[in-house]
């Protein structure tokens, strides 16, 4: 077992001996792993023929971290509707943060298959307060894909630590995510930019150091006249608003923000000038994917709370799992979640050789965070009161799970972009 002291410096070394025995042929086959449908539990380690013997040890670490890290504090903290600054320096050290950014800017240069397997285990784990994907893996790309060689050196190191928490501010309370009708305005003075305007529901927003904002620099072009500007916190007229009071993910801080004649300097302009709904489309599959992988994790997390309490459970004579109509609830319940997973597994595949398309990212996030509501839904039930209950897991997978069909772009948009991938092929 690796320590939860192991630092992202000595995993760094494992990660990059593997990288040599891989190029020398040596590296661990994966040829002989089961799938999750012939494993002991869908949440067993050393399964699943997309992961190695390095990634099992890496999710050992990342699984007792969320444990013993998180799990045992999650019930505070979704009173106070933040989690500690010092659980993002923690993660940090243990390299669970931004782990794809480039060594140079003390990142691991992994690809999103470790990535992968953080998402998975904080959705095992139940506690959604953590805003690490959004920081980790939708955040740190966009400045490592478009930043600056300033940009990159003074931030990235920073998320990579822990020590800055990153956000993207890109949703408006009028405007959805709707590039077009973006209301939040730079306006060029001299060499300065003056932004103006306010997004909503931004997950990191009360805690981010640095917050990517979409704002039109060019309202003639509609969509294609938006460009991307990094705000950091304690800039003068950038405001924090309340932490906003969620049905779930009651840990997560979610915020308005406001930008009140907030002065930039151009340097702050990440990528191109009008060029911000190009890089946001870039980046959007592996959003869509990283959703869609936790969807299928807390599928798999609910189906083996459920199988639990229904083969304990006594009633009527017997256990609850000698019922037919339960053993049947379960056998579609595994094959459903089987079946996601055999999809999401071939996307972070792909994804991990830059193969993955944008339509194939969209039915895996439209699809997996259905999947994912059904079993939720399933397991309340069979839980019968107790699933209505907050102390037991299974209600809160319930709820965290309702955002999963809205955020990262709605179901039915998923639908509409498969559409066109189909009838108006390019």
């Amino acid at each position: 077992m690796l320590s939860l002291r192991t630092s992202s410096r000595a995993l760094g070394r494992s990660l990059r001996r593997f990288k040599s025995a891989e190029a020398a042929g040596s590296s661990s086959s994966s040829s002989q792993r089961l799938a999750p449908a012939q494993a002991g539990t869908l949440l067993d380690i050393g399964i699943r023929d997309i992961f190695d013997s390095d990634h099992d040890m890496f999710r050992e670490m990342t699984r007792n971290f969320f444990e013993t890290e998180v799990k045992p504090f999650h019930a505070e903290w979704e009173k106070a509707g933040e989690v500690p600054r010092e659980l993002w320096t923690k993660a940090g050290e243990m390299g669970l943060l931004a782990n794809m950014v480039p060594e140079e800017y003390g990142g691991l240069g992994t690809d999103c298959l470790y990535p992968a397997i953080v998402w998975e285990e904080q959705s095992y784990s139940g506690c959604t307060g953590p805003g690490f994907a959004m920081h980790s893996d939708i955040v740190a790309p966009y400045i490592t894909n478009y930043g600056t060689e300033e940009q990159k050196s003074r931030i990235l190191p920073k998320l990579v630590s822990g020590e800055w928490i990153g956000a993207l501010g890109m949703t408006e309370p009028s405007a959805g995510s709707d590039f077009a009708n973006i209301k939040t305005v730079a306006v060029k003075d001299g060499d300065d930019y003056i932004i103006n305007g306010s997004k909503v529901f931004i997950t990191n927003g009360w805690l981010c150091d640095v917050c990517i904002v979409c704002a039109k620099t060019n309202p003639e072009k509609g969509a294609h006249g938006v460009s991307l500007f990094l705000i950091e916190d304690g800039m003068k007229g950038f405001v924090k608003g309340n932490k906003l009071n969620k049905m779930g993910m009651k840990a997560q801080d979610t915020c308005e923000l406001f930008f009140e004649d907030l002065r930039v300097p151009a340097s702050a302009m990440l990528g191109p000038v009008d060029k911000g709904f190009y890089c946001v489309m870039q980046e959007l599959p592996q959003e869509r994917l990283l959703i869609a992988d936790m969807g299928v994790a807390s599928a798999e997390a609910v189906f083996e709370q459920s199988r639990d309490y229904v083969t304990e459970r006594k009633a009527f004579k017997g256990k609850l799992s000698d019922l037919q109509t339960v053993s049947h609830k379960l056998a579609e319940m595994k094959t459903d979640v089987c079946v996601g997973r055999a999809f999401v597994d071939q996307c972070i595949a792909l994804h991990s050789e830059h193969k993955l398309k944008s339509d194939q990212a969209s039915m895996a996030k439209y699809w997996c965070t259905d999947l994912q509501s059904k079993i939720a839904d399933h397991g309340v039930q069979l839980h019968g009161g107790w699933g209505y209950m907050w102390e037991y897991d299974v209600c809160k997978h319930y709820v965290d799970a309702r955002v999963q069909s809205i955020y990262g772009g709605a179901n039915e948009i998923m639908k509409e972009l498969i559409g066109r991938s189909i009838t108006n092929p390019r």
